[in-house]
């Protein structure tokens, strides 16, 4: 197989980046192509109360489990397959169960902090950042929070105002100086998606050829 492509997508909440991975991942999901998302990889809180998880600060780099995502990365792209964390945002912990992910020629590693980490970031061969203005995200998370997780916007707005915004500009801002490329307005912007594409399909058919040789 040789060694894989790793295509790390950052960028902030309500950015679009999941948007821009799902798509790349579901046009090429009969190629050799798997996705990892750095949320499956927030840190196990089975020795916290409840009450106490619900606390977690999960825009801070340090709610993940780095160490894990480093070596199961690692292990991807050395050809073995690994068990994938499964994390339960209901009760703010992982869960018992994994989802095993086969090694393939592209990976696309999608998460909001996955450039903040020198060594993660050095696994990368191409970093996108998905570039947002902050009434989009805003706007995008009230929808999300309110839609699929229940909660009332005056708890999406605070949270937003005190945790979110703060992290984002100390994390996630910052890291914006280490993309190859910067998407304007993630999973609208079509022309970036078919450039991301076109490229991905020359790395399999690249591939392809060498595995014919």
């Amino acid at each position: 197989m040789g060694h894989p492509v790793v295509i790390g997508v950052a960028g902030g909440s309500g950015s679009g980046k999941t948007t821009v991975a799902r798509e790349l991942y579901r046009q090429f999901q009969n190629d050799s192509v798997t996705m990892i998302e750095q949320d499956s990889y927030y840190k196990d809180q089975s020795h916290l109360s409840l009450e106490e998880r619900v606390l977690t600060n999960y825009d801070h780099p340090f709610a993940f489990d780095n160490d894990l995502l480093l070596a199961q990365l690692q292990e991807l792209i050395e050809g073995r397959a690994i068990e994938k964390p499964i994390y339960d945002f209901k009760v703010h912990n992982r869960k018992q169960e994994t989802v095993r992910v086969e090694p393939k020629d592209v990976i696309i590693l999608e998460g909001m902090l996955i450039l903040e980490d020198p060594r993660i970031r050095e696994l990368m061969d191409i970093k996108v950042f998905v570039d947002t203005d902050a009434d989009v995200r805003i706007v995008r998370r009230i929808v999300r929070d309110i839609e699929e997780r229940g909660r009332s916007l005056e708890s999406v707005v605070s949270q937003y105002l005190e945790v979110v915004r703060p992290m984002h500009l100390q994390f996630i801002e910052p890291t914006k100086r280490y993309a190859d490329v910067i998407v304007p307005e993630g999973g609208y912007n079509r022309v970036a998606l078919d450039l991301l594409s076109t490229k991905i399909r020359d790395i399999l058919l690249e591939k392809q050829q060498v595995a014919n040789r």
